[in-house]
């Protein structure tokens, strides 16, 4: 097992302020020791916040993230901090949705990635947001996000 290098990284360890925008958010990498492997990494954020643009009332999400590695790791805190920048932020779900998966395919680079968002309804309609980089490399082994579809009374 090799030791994983941290030199570069600013938030780890460290008492950190959340970020103020998503903007503004620092997404940090580390080097992925098992470079060459194929395998899927998750990441669920079960109690994801963001706020409408229009009335500014708070709308939840459940996210998946998963993505194949190539090079890089995303560090999780960063993550963390950067999923949390959005509770004061006014975006509508499509946008926040799929930002937050551009800004990972930026920083990472990997060889795929897909996020589900399952947002909770307001109003009356859950609106849920798929994407992903490109079909599922072949051989991987892809379980599947596990959120049931929103059905309220039924």
């Amino acid at each position: 097992m090799t030791m994983t290098d941290v030199s570069g990284l600013s938030q780890l360890g460290k008492q950190v302020d959340a970020p103020k925008s998503p903007e503004e958010a620092v997404l940090e990498r580390v080097p992925n020791s098992n470079q060459g492997m194929d395998y899927v990494t998750r990441f669920t954020a079960p109690e994801f916040t963001s706020l409408c643009p229009m009335t500014g009332q708070p709308d939840f999400a459940h996210i998946v993230i998963d993505y194949i590695p190539d090079a890089f790791l995303v560090e999780s805190k960063s993550l963390k901090l950067f999923l949390t920048s959005f509770r004061n932020h006014g975006a509508f779900h499509e946008d926040c949705s799929v930002y937050i998966a551009k800004r990972l395919v930026e920083l990472l680079q990997p060889k795929w990635l897909r996020i589900g968002a399952y947002w909770y309804p307001r109003g009356g309609i859950p609106i849920d947001v798929f994407w992903q980089t490109g079909d599922v490399p072949a051989g991987v082994w892809l379980p599947d996000q596990g959120v049931p579809t929103y059905r309220g009374r039924g």
